[in-house]
């Protein structure tokens, strides 16, 4: 029992405990949160209301996502800055599982996505999600920023479609051949909305555009209809539900049998994969900023605590929102009640505020969402690796197309191995495995070694394999590509494991068929310089007792003593061995 609180504490420090424990929080401090959750707060609700219709769930949703996620992030993070809720990264993903399964398939779905991000914590894979390389991120970013811009066209424009359809270039198809059906007064209001929230940083920040856009819009919307009799779609011609009031959610515990999660493994995994991703990065950048550093294992284990009670309140998938952390960062926030703070201001205007919400034009919110889009779409950065390496070029390309033209869940699960066969390429081209034989020497190679070299002497009838980088399946097969013609010749094979960091089951298994093959051809195998990590391996593995303890040596020297004594026995002892250059280990 020890022993598992001593590993769970290890990879679970949440923030807010820490500070909390520590006491060192004051007034001063509790005045910079208050404020800065405040205009946080403010800033994520037209964004919240726009998620959730996006997402093809209902307003309320996403707010309720912004309410419970921004407070559990904070209270279970393991960064002091980090602002959890729905973000615009989860509209493609939420709309298709909605589509396909349903609400009830999408709770599920983010549960047990919840419970991956709770075990990817637990296995400290933390460090490891952010190591997937950058064209991969940016590939599915700008793939995701694409979609959602395309799917803002017809409420921006008010296009009369009775149903748009749900792929790509059929969306588009159908945008252009009912172009003749733009509501001008739609349009015009879109515009408008669009431009306040492009321009009114110049006025002040204080103050978020979205916001601005939202209660201009609502009110120009509400006056065209008083005064000249225009009709706006809003959400409330969308929702007519929601006039009613909305009542307060209590929680309520989904259905989950083998067979839903077998169903929703899939998406699951994507939502915990790209959840990861972005709470990671998010939390990289307020450290970036800060001069902090955040705990990647115990911010996995709190998206999951996240993700695993949000849904049961009707919510979406959330995780840690770029936009909303620096928001917090630049107006002082200092410790993670400045998120909580951020919850509970959107709880309240939930609870009192919600109703006149049915009155928002859905142009203005497709305005939010097309700069939304816009900000996401890191268009300058797309084109500065377009310029890169073929191979990252080619990455790059395929996770966004992949993204825009098939789906998000296939793009990332491709993006995934093409992450992993992009690693092992480059490091199988800086490992290499080569022979050191007398007649491959020359004096002009030698010449042209480092000074710290020691000179040694190689027996006739020996040669050594010097293997340099990590000994993985990406390397092991080259054991197999060596020439043994000479093998008649051969008398020891002395393999030198210096350079070698760790080996791997395919390395293990390419080592020993390599030992076998040896004693077919009545070559024995020495290995040198072998560290006490691989030593391990092979120990456990019982190569070491295969092979015999006695016939692996830390020093080259000592392994071709040993060598020039089997090759004595043999008969076949060149009394002028030939001198070699040979890095000491």
């Amino acid at each position: 029992m020890d022993i598992m609180k001593w590993s769970i504490a290890s990879v679970f420090r949440p923030k807010l405990f820490d500070i909390l424990v520590n006491r060192r929080y004051d007034k001063k401090t509790f005045i910079s949160d208050l404020i800065a959750g405040v205009i946080v707060g403010i800033i994520a609700l037209p964004l919240a209301i726009a998620f959730g219709i996006a997402s093809g769930v209902t307003p309320q949703q996403g707010l309720i996502t912004a309410v419970v996620a921004g407070i559990l992030t904070s209270l279970f993070g393991g960064s002091k800055f980090l602002i959890g809720g729905p973000t615009g990264a989860f509209i493609v993903i939420v709309f298709g599982i909605v589509s396909k399964y349903g609400v009830s398939g999408l709770i599920i779905a983010t549960v047990l996505a919840g419970v991956i991000l709770v075990a990817m914590g637990l296995f400290k894979l933390g460090t490891i999600i952010k190591f997937i390389p950058y064209p991969i991120v940016v590939g599915f970013t700008s793939g995701i920023a694409v979609v959602i811009f395309s799917t803002q066209i017809k409420d921006f424009l008010g296009l009369s479609i009775d149903s748009v359809p749900a792929d790509f270039i059929p969306k588009w198809g159908a945008y252009i051949s009912n172009l003749p059906s733009i509501t001008i007064h739609e349009a015009v209001l879109g515009m408008g909305s669009l431009l306040t929230i492009i321009f009114w940083p110049a006025i002040t920040r204080k103050i978020p555009g979205s916001l601005v856009a939202i209660v201009i819009g609502t009110i120009g919307a509400l006056l065209a209809s008083s005064f000249f009799g225009f009709e706006f779609e809003t959400i409330g011609s969308k929702f007519p539900e929601l006039a009613g009031g909305i009542p307060l959610p209590k929680p309520e515990a989904p259905k989950i049998d083998f067979a839903a999660i077998r169903e929703l493994f899939q998406p699951a995994v994507t939502i915990a994969i790209l959840c990861a991703i972005e709470s990671l990065l998010a939390a990289m950048v307020a450290d970036g900023v800060t001069g902090k550093r955040h705990d990647s294992n115990t911010e996995l284990i709190g998206q999951g605590i996240t993700n695993i009670i949000t849904p049961l309140f009707g919510g979406i998938p959330a995780t840690g929102a770029i936009a909303r952390t620096m928001a917090n960062i630049n107006n002082g926030g200092k410790t993670p009640i400045a998120g909580v703070v951020h919850g509970l201001v959107l709880l309240l205007i939930f609870l009192f505020l919600m109703p006149y919400a049915v009155y928002i034009p859905l142009a203005t919110l497709a305005a939010i969402l097309i700069v939304v889009a816009y900000n996401m779409s890191e268009w300058r950065t797309f084109l500065y690796l377009l310029k890169g390496h073929r191979a990252d070029v080619a990455v790059l390309l395929i996770t966004f197309f992949l993204t825009v033209l098939i789906d998000l869940t296939v793009a990332i699960e491709v993006g995934v191995i093409l992450a992993v066969i992009l690693f092992v390429k480059r490091v199988s081209e800086t490992s290499s495995i080569k022979v050191i034989e007398e007649r491959s020497i020359s004096g002009a190679e030698s010449e042209e070694l480092p000074n710290d070299i020691e000179m040694v002497s190689i027996p006739k009838g020996v040669e050594i394999y010097e293997i340099d980088g990590p000994f993985f399946f990406g390397l092991a097969n080259k054991l197999d590509e060596i020439d043994s013609s000479s093998h008649n010749q051969v008398k020891v094979r002395i393999i030198r494991m210096r350079k070698v960091p760790f080996i791997d089951s395919t390395g293990l298994n390419n080592l020993r068929s390599l030992w076998k093959r040896s004693r077919k051809e009545r070559i024995q195998i020495i290995l040198s310089g072998v560290n006490d990590n691989v030593f391990d391996t092979l120990q456990k593995s019982g190569f070491i007792n295969e092979l015999g303890r006695e016939y692996v040596y830390p020093h080259i020297q000592l392994a071709l003593d040993k060598a020039g004594e089997i090759v004595r026995k043999t008969g076949d002892y060149n009394k002028n061995p030939f001198k070699r250059d040979v890095r000491e280990r």
